[in-house]
Order: C-alpha cells, then sequence, then structure tokens
C-alpha cells in the first residue's frame, strides 16, 4: 500500500549539498517524490529556512528513508524533522529536485 509523509528538516541543511543527497538515498532506497529547499515558512524553518521533501511507496521504505534523514548527510546537521503522514493525492515516478 502506497504511503506518503510530508518532512519539514530544519538544521544546517542548506547550501551542504543535502537535496541531491537526498535524491540519490531517494533512489538507493526506491521511493518516489520531491526535495526543496523553503525560505518561505519561517514560522516552521526559521528565518534561515529549511528543507521540505514529500516521500512516497511502501511504508518500510518511507521509514527507512525518514531515519537516514533525521541522522543528515555527512556534511549537514539536521536539528529537528516534522513528520506529517498524509493521503496521496498526487503519484510520482521518481524522485525529483524541485526549485
Amino acid at each position: 500500500m502506497l504511503k506518503q509523509a510530508h518532512l519539514y528538516i530544519k538544521g544546517d541543511v542548506i547550501g551542504v549539498g543535502f537535496r541531491a543527497w537526498t535524491k540519490i538515498q531517494a533512489k538507493i532506497i526506491g521511493v518516489s517524490g520531491w526535495v526543496r529547499n523553503n525560505f518561505q515558512k519561517p514560522e516552521v524553518f526559521g528565518v534561515n529556512g529549511g528543507v521540505e521533501t514529500l516521500i512516497q511507496g511502501d511504508e518500510e521504505k518511507v521509514n527507512q528513508i525518514m531515519e537516514i534523514l533525521k541522522r543528515g548527510s555527512p556534511v549537514s546537521r539536521v536539528e529537528e524533522v516534522e513528520i506529517i503522514w498524509q493521503e496521496p493525492k498526487q503519484m510520482f515516478d521518481e524522485f525529483e529536485i524541485r526549485k
């Protein structure tokens, strides 16, 4: 069964290749969706922004990539991850980096 999680990732995750690293992890695990930097929600991310990602796949794979993203890439520092489970409204065939 297809599951979807919307993540808001706070910390030192902008300007360190976090989106590209996330796309690689998504491809390895086999989930679809998107990732983008977000500076538009200071109430969520603070004044420095953060990374927002939407992940789709079977529950085990979604949970697997969420655990990886919580730890962060070797050059990032993840402070907090807010996770919102959602019903999928749109299906994604691949994982993309959005601007």
